[in-house]
């Protein structure tokens, strides 16, 4: 798996720009001149109806998956020991089943299904990829909100031609060979993908409140409050967990930040973006892979950085510095500052270490007792996550447990303090009466009642 060094290839964070060469590309021989669409559209998440034949006689292949992962209800409660399916009831699972299937591709409606879906249908549903319709964007292309022709809506990855002047790009054969592979609460999901022309689009699931990043910087939402941010540290722990242990070969995703973090309107999280995700090798004995470095700015692994071996705790170093944006609101990387504030990290976890853990939380949060208590044990947590070699991070497993340990503190925390702030507001006016009677013979009836001044 060793591979030969190559300059590395690194995203430039939020508001900043980086010189940047273009992704590498395939130079396998592809279709791209063809005029007629390739569909390809995952049956797993979207069933199929029977298929009509088209006139010309014009064959797509059909990307066709299943999967036995049992989906968990978003508000149900786990046990605090992570549970997920075993990798070995996957194993065989996600076969790829090439079918004879006409242009268009017939799906069943439903909330994020596509009927008779073809190339021209998708452009027609973004009003021909229109800048109105864009809801995000990244090295891979331009993302856009999509109504089909039943109500649906998704999200469209559409990528930019100029990645791939010598064939598909890598990103965009790395992010369907993977989404093909997953399926998760906290993933985004996949319906499928169009070759047609020069053209290349992936179809995902739509998820309609913003990034992460958008709700720390006050775009979207009213502001999360801790809990809130308990709740989603915890889901994209679960999601990590999930690519790293229960998938059929496991998942290293690369690229873990808040802008690739998404919000449902119910303030949980899906992780997106699998463009630079890479599945590991088989070898059980392997303990890295040898590999170009991919990533972005303020997020990448500096071990990972120097030495190009690529494992699974490079995501979880990335989770470490998603937990201390999240309880301090600060960019990795905040240009702006002065020059010991710059970055973020050592910034917070130096305010950690001197007991000011207060000066490090999010102007956005309200301040007592139970949030300075999560504050300080999170940032705990990511000080293990961003430990400068591999071997001192804890798994991302190890990581979920403790944020539903501190989770459940956080709660039992509230429950106490508003027990005790029922109690104060009790038993003054209950004494004050007893007093009134015992000193002063002051009894009250329903003619007399005794007021204070």
């Amino acid at each position: 798996m060793n591979q030969t060094r190559k300059s590395p290839v690194i995203r430039p964070g939020p508001g900043q720009v980086w010189n940047q060469s273009s992704s590498s590309t395939s130079n396998s021989n592809s279709n791209s001149n063809s005029n007629s669409g390739s569909v390809y559209v995952l049956p797993s998440t979207i069933p199929e109806h029977k298929k009509k034949s088209s006139v010309f006689g014009i064959i797509a292949r059909v990307l066709t998956c299943t999967s036995d992962i049992a989906h968990v209800a978003e508000d149900q409660a786990q046990p605090p020991s992570i549970q997920y399916s075993s990798r070995t009831s996957l194993r065989g699972s996600r076969k790829l089943n090439h079918s004879a299937s006409s242009t268009p591709t017939h799906a069943s409606d439903g909330p994020q299904s596509t009927d008779e879906l073809s190339f021209e249908d998708i452009s027609k549903a973004t009003g021909n990829f229109s800048a109105t319709h864009i809801i995000g964007q990244g090295g891979f292309g331009i993302v856009y909100k999509a109504t089909l022709k039943n109500g649906s809506t998704i999200a469209i990855k559409r990528a930019k031609k100029d990645n791939y002047e010598r064939g598909t790009p890598v990103e965009f054969k790395n992010e369907i060979k993977t989404l093909s592979k997953i399926e998760h609460l906290n993933l985004v999901r996949f319906y499928g993908f169009i070759e047609h022309g020069d053209e290349r689009v992936i179809l995902v699931e739509y998820v309609a409140n913003g990034t992460l990043r958008e709700h720390l910087d006050g775009k979207r939402g009213n502001g999360l409050e801790i809990g809130e941010r308990l709740d989603i540290m915890i889901d994209v722990s679960h999601a990590i967990t999930y690519l790293h242990t229960y998938t059929e070969l496991p998942i290293i995703h690369r690229d873990i930040k808040s802008a690739n973090i998404l919000i449902t309107d119910k303030l949980r999280a899906k992780v997106a973006d699998f463009g630079f995700a890479r599945i590991s090798v088989e070898d059980p004995t392997a303990t890295h892979i040898s590999t170009q470095v991919k990533g972005t700015a303020g997020y990448l692994d500096p071990e990972y950085l120097s030495t190009y071996q690529l494992t699974d705790r490079s995501d979880v170093y990335s989770f470490g510095v998603v937990l201390i944006e999240m309880v301090t609101g600060r960019l990795p990387i905040e240009l702006n500052k002065a020059t010991n504030e710059k970055f973020t990290t050592k910034w917070a976890l130096q305010r950690l270490k001197g007991g000011e853990v207060v000066l490090a939380m999010d102007p956005k949060l309200r301040r007592n007792p139970a949030s300075l208590m999560v504050v300080e044990k999170v940032l705990r947590l990511a000080r293990q996550c961003v430990a400068p070699t591999r071997h001192l991070r804890p798994s991302m497993k190890k990581c979920a447990e403790v944020l539903w340990k501190i989770r459940k503190e956080y709660h039992e925390f509230n429950e106490v303090m508003e027990a005790a702030n029922h109690s104060v507001q009790v038993a003054p006016q209950m004494g004050a009466r007893k007093n009134r009677v015992e000193f002063f013979g002051i009894e009250e009836s329903e003619n007399q009642r005794f007021q204070s001044a």
